[in-house]
């Protein structure tokens, strides 16, 4: 764990003062931005040049922000990767990084522009958080200078960090956190340890953490259940990645597995598969935003509960193993076979009747299904799958999986293999796995990309189950769970990602060696 027991004290006693003459309710605004993107060049532009294209940025952002002023929003989120995009080396970026303070200087950069150097970019957004009387959570670089006899030091003097800002009403910096788990990123350092990043206002308490931190025990996991958070800012540039992971069909999931208000801005680029915001509560997404076919940016905003944990719809707590290990599994088809999700080995069923009861296992996991169709369609399959394991190329993320999933067509060597549009309804569903982990995610995703706020619920012995009738035509329900514990070469206690490099470098050499004597 990364947190202290005096950290956590102190968080709950936040919690407890900010309910004292506390909003019940805010109204939160999310911006899917369509990036404005530097030319690409191996060698660094101007700092004018740099400043250039990010106030280009800000210019959407500001009428973003503006707007969602003007409509009462009393919180905003921009993607990550908004005010200048992503594809960069160390040498190209540095010309568009700042000198980011901790917020405990009490800084507000719109009146005190020069206090830390040349910080233009945070000037600005100070003043449009300011100027409209809005929290403002912006994406930007941070640089850090660092002395060159550290052998950690990068040969330019400088650690760089993909870093979340946000501004008070005031302009004032009160939050600052640094990515931890990056993705393709050589831009970027990986900080010393994760960071756990709260603030708190008169409408609840709020957390930071970005993209590709979401799958992780900490920071995530940590600010929810030790921290109390009642409210996450989620800024990413998120790629869709059918049919487990796209972006609107996961967050919304994590949100109600985790108990808590998500605010995703994703970053808006339809030729990389980026698209997918919402505003999503415990229960249910409040709103949300998937688009393949326009180039344009998107502003969403809802009413969010300030405190969802005492909100009269918050759900009940989930034992997401209690029902499918107290009952008899469903007798196993002879016909399992082997298929692939995302690069892992799924043991999957077939969906032969229109209606019935079937369980499919691997390893200690066994997924239980009981279902009915409304007329099966004679070109659709769908099959049942499970899978446990660490996960995909890296083999780093331990997941333990249920899904009901249609495939791409009738060979059943298709099934697992991304699909987005559906024609068979399901009148009724209820889906169940032999989880060891607490952390389970229950998704549903619909024909052509769609949710189903209201339509299917979670009770609490862990079984996902459709209500009010029969639902529109499904892609997949899934439960996806993550076994933080059983990760490999875990970071939650602390270790840099640079570290478990070298660590894990150091011992394949080591193992080489042992292998060279014993063969001599």
């Amino acid at each position: 764990m990364i947190t202290s027991s005096f950290q956590v004290s102190m968080a709950v006693f936040a919690q407890i003062i900010l309910h004292v003459s506390a909003l019940d309710t805010f109204r939160a605004a999310v911006y899917e931005h369509a990036v404005i993107l530097p030319n690409n060049t191996e060698t660094p532009v101007s700092q004018d040049d740099a400043l250039l294209l990010m106030n280009k940025n800000i210019d959407i952002l500001e009428k973003a922000v503006k707007q969602a002023a003007e409509q009462g929003a009393q919180i905003i989120v921009t993607p990550e990767d908004a005010i200048y995009g992503w594809k960069f080396t160390r040498e190209t970026i540095f010309p568009y990084l700042e000198y980011i303070p901790d917020p405990q200087v009490n800084w507000i950069p719109c009146q005190q522009p020069n206090r830390f150097g040349h910080t233009p970019v945070q000037v600005r957004l100070s003043c449009l958080a300011k100027n409209n009387s809005i929290y403002v959570l912006a994406n930007i670089g941070d640089k850090k200078p660092c002395n060159s006899r550290d052998s950690t030091c990068p040969p330019s003097g400088y650690y760089q960090y993909n870093t979340n800002v946000v501004y008070d009403t005031q302009g004032k910096l009160v939050a600052r956190y640094h990515k931890y788990h990056l993705y393709s990123e050589p831009q970027f350092d990986v900080p010393e340890k994760p960071e756990v990043v709260t603030f708190n206002t008169t409408f609840g308490r709020f957390g930071i953490f970005t993209c590709f931190d979401i799958l992780f025990h900490d920071p995530a996991v940590t600010l929810v259940k030790d921290f109390q958070v009642d409210t996450v800012l989620f800024p990413t540039a998120w790629m869709n990645v059918l049919p487990l992971l796209t972006a609107i069909e996961f967050h919304s999931a994590w949100a109600m597995g985790m108990g808590v208000n998500l605010l995703v801005a994703n970053t808006h680029h339809v030729s990389l598969r980026m698209t997918g915001s919402g505003i999503y509560a415990p229960h249910s997404p409040k709103v949300y935003y998937y688009d393949k076919e326009t180039e344009l940016g998107k502003l969403l905003l809802a009413e969010v509960d300030s405190h969802p944990r005492v909100s009269p719809t918050y759900p009940t707590a989930v034992n997401w193993s209690a029902y499918a290990t107290t009952i008899k599994p469903f007798p196993v088809q002879k016909h399992t076979f082997g298929g692939l999700i995302s690069r892992d080995e799924f043991n999957f069923t077939e969906l032969f009747e229109n209606a019935g009861n079937l369980t499919v296992c691997q390893k200690e996991l066994c997924c239980h299904l009981s279902y009915r169709m409304l007329g099966k369609e004679e070109n659709e399959v769908y099959v049942l799958g499970a899978f446990t394991g660490l996960h995909g190329r890296r083999r780093r993320e331990y997941w333990q999986v249920c899904t009901l999933v249609k495939c791409k067509s009738t060979n059943l060597t298709t099934c697992g293999q991304p699909v987005e549009t559906a024609l068979t309804r399901f009148e009724m569903f209820s889906l169940s796995g032999t989880f060891g982990t607490e952390y389970v995610f229950p998704e549903v995703l619909l024909t052509n990309i769609h949710l189903a706020p209201g339509k299917f619920e979670v009770l609490n012995d862990g079984r996902l189950v459709n209500k009010n009738g029969s639902s529109e035509p499904i892609l997949t329900v899934s439960l996806f769970g993550r076994w933080y514990t059983k990760d490999a070469l875990s970071i939650s206690g602390g270790t840099s990602n640079a570290a478990t490099t070298y660590l894990l470098i150091f011992t394949s050499l080591m193992i080489i060696a042992l292998q060279n004597t014993v063969m001599v």
